[in-house]
């Protein structure tokens, strides 16, 4: 579930950054579709960024409860 997630956004992410390249360096700004797209691009960029890291942190403090397991143990036991 988490890795496709991930592959999910940085495929979203490159097709964003596809178009805002293109409408600043190519002739996207031209068009009036390409425009259209690009402002959507450019939204949709920063609310997936801004939902990412909502996520991403959702989960470091869901881990930093105790709740999941991290591999490191802080008790030691002594037998008498």
């Amino acid at each position: 579930m988490f890795f496709p997630f991930i592959i999910v956004v940085r495929l979203l992410f490159a097709a964003c950054m596809v178009f805002i390249i293109g409408y600043i360096f190519g002739g996207f700004s031209k068009k009036r579709s390409l425009t259209r797209l690009t402002k959507i691009a450019t939204i949709l960029i920063i609310l997936v960024f801004i939902a990412t890291n909502i996520f991403f942190m959702r989960q470091a403090f869901h881990r930093a409860n105790g709740s999941h397991f991290s591999g490191t143990c802080v008790e030691q036991s002594h037998t008498p």
